[in-house]
This record gives structure tokens, sequence and C-alpha cells, in this order.
């Protein structure tokens, strides 16, 4: 138990910042909760009003809750409760990997194994920090809404749902660290599993069924195969049913129990899921390091790119039925005018709300790529690459240029899924034209974030990566929910995303776009130039 716990001190003390850095985002989410409710849908036929259009297209639910009555706590639930288990889940499943495979791949697991710890320890304590996390993530939510006003039984069962949906997600990484034989594929594999569940439950709730009076819906069979659905299906501040949960709790002790089986039936370094061998002799298209960093970015920036093209294509094939159901409601026009800071109509409103997260899936590529960099400078194969007359400057570069590219590919694939909805719907062909133009509006934003990633890289080694994605989330919630909450304008076009240029009625608003290109470009300028007189760092 000793050593334990001293595994457990040095594992709080290497995830202070990052886990700061969740919590306050997590925090930040609930605060704005409920005064942004009761600023945008302070009527309680406001409320209604926008349920009963959510009803009428259940697609929307892909991207909210579980309606579970029009009263001001059920709304908070349904607009936010997802994005908190989101949060929650993706901070406990990279928690769970930088502690199992990453310590392994950076020789630092074999070294604490080497000691009285043996192996089983290190994975026991990463196990009781992880718990430890999701706990506290729960407790601030907790706290945040019973401050706000909430019901405290209906908070108590949100903040059960964060900390069960934490402890799932530990489970996956941990096993996904077993499987794999790098952290990059650790994270993959995990990260697109809490994605998948996160669909998963939001294809259930639309394929549910509404009650009569529009106001509440009855998950199909679907979402209860995702630990999303289970926690909504608790349906705080209306039944309050706990019972849900149990399934959470049983697949958090299946996971941790199926990691500590696999973790003891192979070696340290091995993996089930064994690397792929690779040629003798490299192609000639890869003598050059931008090609080997295109390689390595290669299966992360298809991922991205798939991502982009369904996102692309669900905006133009949503369009016309959001324009159809908002004419006449005008709490719908409302929201959409204010997610998407534009007085378009609707239709084109919704492409630009859709835009704003194919700028996120695409700032996500870039960031990812630029910190690969990083990563390769702690595991030691920058120095091999350096080695061989390669210029720390050009090394950088490469991981930008890349990063920019892997940005532009995933908003062109949004853009031509765009395409392909709108002509195979037979929607207005100039939804084609307001795509092309909100997609061309999140490139810059896109690659900015690839910009400031590398000033972090250059500037804050140690931190860059929590750092890194911490921006991205920030931005993103901003863009996100600013409107939403009523936070003002200037504070909602602090966040890049919200300031690119956006179709207009008549032709395109400009925003932000210059302050955006002159930041990215001193930004880039500024990560080269330090990359140039600072040495590699571990």
């Amino acid at each position: 138990m000793r050593t334990i716990g001293l595994l457990l001190r040095q594992r709080a003390r290497r995830d202070a910042v990052s886990l700061a850095v969740w919590l306050a985002g997590l925090a930040a989410l609930a605060v704005a909760g409920y005064p942004g409710v009761r600023s945008s849908y302070g009527d309680e036929q406001e409320r209604v009003a926008l349920l009963g259009t959510v009803m009428a297209n259940p697609v929307v639910l892909l991207f909210r809750g579980l309606p579970s009555g029009a009263g001001e706590a059920q709304m908070v639930a349904f607009l936010l409760l997802p994005w908190l288990l989101l949060l929650v889940a993706l901070m406990c499943s990279f928690l769970a990997v930088r502690h199992t495979r990453g310590d392994e791949e950076d020789g630092r697991l074999e070294l604490v194994s080497a000691t009285a710890a043996g192996r089983t320890a290190p994975l026991v304590a990463t196990a009781l920090h992880g718990v430890g996390a999701s706990i506290v993530a729960g407790a601030v939510v907790a706290v945040i809404f019973v401050a706000s006003g909430a019901p405290p039984v209906g908070a108590a069962l949100i903040a059960a749902g964060c900390t069960l949906a934490g402890t799932v997600f530990l489970g996956v990484g941990l096993v996904s660290a077993e499987l794999m034989p790098t952290s990059r594929a650790a994270n993959a594999l995990a990260v697109w599993l809490v994605v998948g569940t996160f669909a998963l439950a939001g294809t259930g709730n639309a394929l549910g069924t509404p009650s009569a009076d529009l106001t509440r819906m009855t998950s199909s069979a679907l979402a209860w195969f995702s630990p999303f659905g289970w926690a909504e299906n608790t349906r705080p501040f209306d039944t309050d049913d706990a019972w849900p949960l149990a399934a959470s709790v049983l697949a958090t002790l299946v996971l941790l129990g199926g990691a500590a089986l696999l973790h003891a039936r192979r070696d340290l370094g091995a993996s089930f899921v064994p690397p792929r061998t690779g040629r003798a002799a490299a192609r000639p298209g890869f003598a050059t390091h931008l090609a080997l960093t295109v390689r390595q970015s290669r299966a992360a920036g298809i991922g991205w790119i798939v991502a982009g093209l369904l996102v692309g294509i669900l905006s133009t094939s949503l369009a016309g039925v959001a324009s159809r159901i908002g004419e006449g409601n005008p709490a719908v026009t409302s929201l959409l005018q204010a997610l998407s800071g534009t007085s378009a109509d609707l239709s084109r409103g919704l492409i630009v709300v859709f835009f704003v997260m194919l700028g996120i899936f695409a700032a996500c590529a870039a960031t990812q790529t630029v910190l690969r960099a990083r990563q390769d400078e702690t595991q030691g194969t920058a120095e091999l690459v350096l080695g061989g007359g390669l210029t720390r400057t050009r090394w950088l570069a490469d991981h930008v240029v890349v990063a920019a590219a892997c940005a532009v590919l995933t908003i062109a694939a949004g853009i031509a899924g765009a395409a392909a909805g709108a002509l195979s719907g037979g929607t207005d062909a100039d939804l084609i034209r307001a795509a092309a133009v909100a997609g061309a509006g999140q490139i810059v934003p896109a690659c900015l974030f690839a910009a400031w990633a590398a000033v972090l890289v250059v500037a804050l080694p140690r931190t860059a990566i929590a750092l890194a994605w911490a921006l991205v989330a920030i931005a993103a919630v901003i863009a996100l929910f600013g409107p939403l909450f009523g936070l003002s304008t200037a504070v909602v076009n602090a966040s890049p995303f919200a300031s690119g240029p956006v179709p207009t009625g008549e032709g395109v608003d400009p925003r932000g776009i210059v302050p955006l290109l002159v930041v990215a470009a001193v930004g880039v300028a500024a990560a080269l130039g330090g990359m140039h007189r600072r040495e590699l760092v571990a």
C-alpha cells in the first residue's frame, strides 16, 4: 500500500496542470449553464417551443441530450449533460493511456517495475488515480449546479453520471493501452470509442419516441448500448432514476478487470495488437523528413478527414429541414442566428454552425500533428532524425506544414460532403456556395491552432500538450455555447472559430480574417525562430 501511495502522489504531481485545465473547462461549462438558459429560454413557452422543434427534427439530438421536460433545470441537463460527460470521458481515457502505455514507451515504467513496486502496482495506482479524478470532476459539477439553484437530487445524479462515465472510459483507456503497441494508437482507439458511443447515444435518442406534449423523448434501444445513454436516461431533475447507472458500474468493473487480466498476460513493451513490420528499406518518396511526417500523420489524418466528410453531409442534408421547421418559430430562428453569428436565413445559419464544428475537427487534426513533434522529442526519435543533418527549424516547420495540410484536407472533405448532401437531397444549389464560404472561413482559424501549438512546443515544451488541447477546448466551448449562454459578442469573437468569414444573404462577411492571418503568421515565425535557438528537451 505504501508503494501505491507513492505512485499516486507522483501521478498527482505530474497531472496537476493537465487535470486543473480539464476541471476548469468542466467548471466553466457547468457555470455557464443556468445563466445561459435563463437568458436564452427564460420563458417556459420558449422552452416548450424549442423542444417541439427538436421533436420535429430529432437529428438535433445527435448533439444534445435526452429531452426530459421543459423546466429550467431539465433544459440545462438537456443542453449540457452530454458535453459534460464527453469532457470527463476524454480526460480519463487520456489519463489512463498516459500513465500506462505512455510511460512504457518513455522507459519510465521499466524503471518503476524494477523497484519493489513491481509490475502490478503502477496499473493499480493509475486506476485509483483515474477514479479519484472522476470523483473530483463529479463533485465540481454537483457543487456548481447546487450553487446555481438546481435541485440537489438531480445535481447529485448528474455528478454520479459524470463520475461513472469517467470510470468507464478510464477502463476503456486502460484496455486500449494493453491492446495497442503505441500510446498514439491507444489514444486513437480510446477517442474513437468515446466519440462512437457519444454518437450511438445521440442516434438512439433521435430514433426514440416523443411524448404527446412533445417535451420528453423515450430513447430507442440503441442508446442503451452507450455509457452516455445510461447517464442521460437517469433523467436528472425529472424522474431522477439512478438505476441506469448500474450498467456503468458493471462496465467499469468489467473493463478494469479486463485490463488487469491483459496486463498479467503480456510482457513489458509487448502488445496484443502487434505493430506492423515495415519495409527493409524506405521508398524513394520517404527520403525527406516532410514525407516521413506525412507518413506518421497519415492514419490520424484520414480519421479526421472522414469525420469532416460526415459533418459536411449532415450540414446540407439538414439545412432544408431546418428552414421548413423554423418558419413561424422565432425561438428557433433566433437560436440559429445567434449560434452562427449571422443574420442569414436558417439554412445558411445551420450550415455555419456545422462548419464551426468542422473547423474544430480541423483544428484538432492540426494540433495533433504539431504535437507529434513534442512526442518525438520526448521519445528520442527526434534526436535520431536531427542527427542526419536536418535543422531543428526545418524539423518543426515540416510538422507545421503537414498540420496545415491536414486542416485544409479535413475542411475540403467537409465541403465535398456538403455538396454531396445538397445534390442528393435536391436542396438549393446556393447552399453549396454557402458551405464553400463557411468552410474556407475555417481554414485560417484551424491553422492558427497549429501555430499556437508550435509556439507552445518551443516555449513551454513540458506542458505544451496539455495547454495546446486546452486552447482548442476553450475556443470550441466559447464558439459552440457562447451565444447559447448569452455571452457578449466580444467574448464569443475571441474564439477563432467564431471569427472566420461566413456567408450572408448577398455575399460574404469577412469578420476577423485579417487579425487571424496576422496572429497565425506571427505565431509560426516566432515558433520557428525560437526552435532555432533552443535545444531538444526531454
